[in-house]
């Protein structure tokens, strides 16, 4: 096992920005394992109970910057990426040499490569893409798996902080390669949320009991953690808190159709999967949960 510590062999200081549905639990994990974590949120209320944990309270992002060697980001979108390292007061303004950010945001990998790039011109800070897969539950277990793209040797630096938030840790390639990785995850994940819907409301409509389709099926080929998970929180109208939102899934998958083409690669499944987002989205709502797909073949009558 990697050990904790820079190349004095002391733990590194860490920056934590975006304290979310993932965020939040992933922070409150480092701290229960005794690190010294400097935090800051766009909104402060979402903070508080991490201070009560333990954590120290920056006013921007600058300040985690300054604070930490290592900052780790966990935001929605690259327009919020792009404010938390360029805005006022963000990481580009604080000293760099030395300092690595760890971006667990998930975003188009060309906007990965691009903020990277232009950070490191301004103030030599190095970059790691590290999305991540596992939604809250696998944040607050800490079971969480992390796909990275970014220099090797940074990559072992920051391994033993993120394996506290994560079970699996997997260096793919160059900056982007982690976003690239996320986005074949989401294919899989987005198109059996899509698939599970479909096959929960056949059950449902059929006249048998929707909420025994994970028992029936474990063990045979149509087994998967997706259908153990995602058919009950369906069957029960469980979307509190959410797997992850509408929003979230039909950005990642636009991403996936915008790269697909940029790279000549055919993806009807995801395609459509996209769409039934985005009729999600417009009937459903941004915010709610991903699995209310679900609720798009309910019967009106």
């Amino acid at each position: 096992m990697t050990s904790l510590g820079n190349a004095n062999g002391k733990a590194e200081k860490l920056g934590f920005v975006g304290l979310g549905l993932m965020g939040s639990p992933m922070t409150r994990r480092l701290l229960a394992a005794g690190h010294r974590v400097t935090i800051w949120n766009r909104s402060a209320m979402k903070a508080a109970a991490l201070v009560e944990a333990g954590a120290t309270l920056a006013s921007c992002p600058r300040e985690v910057a300054t604070s930490a060697g290592i900052i780790f980001m966990c935001v929605t979108d690259a327009a919020a990426v792009e404010q938390v390292v360029f805005g006022v007061d963000g990481f580009a303004n604080a000293p760099g040499e030395g300092k690595v950010i760890v971006d667990f945001s998930s975003i188009h990998p060309d906007a990965t490569r691009t903020i990277a790039k232009r950070l490191m011109e301004t103030n030599g800070m190095e970059w790691i893409d590290a999305p991540v897969s596992g939604g809250s539950k696998g944040a607050e277990e800490g079971t969480l798996a992390v796909m990275a793209g970014g220099d090797a040797a940074n990559i072992e630096r920051v391994r033993p902080y993120v394996l506290v938030m994560a079970r699996r840790f997997t260096h793919m390639g160059p900056t982007g390669a982690g976003q690239t990785t996320k986005l074949c995850n989401q294919v899989i994940v987005g198109c059996a949320m899509a698939v599970l819907a479909e096959a929960t409301r056949l059950a449902a409509n059929a006249g048998i009991d929707a909420a025994r389709l994970p028992e029936a099926l474990a063990g045979g080929f149509a087994d998967s953690i997706p259908l153990q998970l995602f058919v009950p929180r369906m069957v029960q109208g469980i979307h509190s808190p959410p797997m992850g939102h509408v929003a979230t899934m039909l950005k990642d998958l636009d991403t996936v159709v915008d790269v697909a083409h940029d790279t000549s690669t055919p993806v009807p499944m995801a395609s459509l999967a996209a769409q039934l987002f985005r009729l999600a989205k417009v009937s459903r709502g941004a915010d709610v949960d991903a699995l209310e797909i679900y609720k798009l073949s309910a019967s009106t009558a």
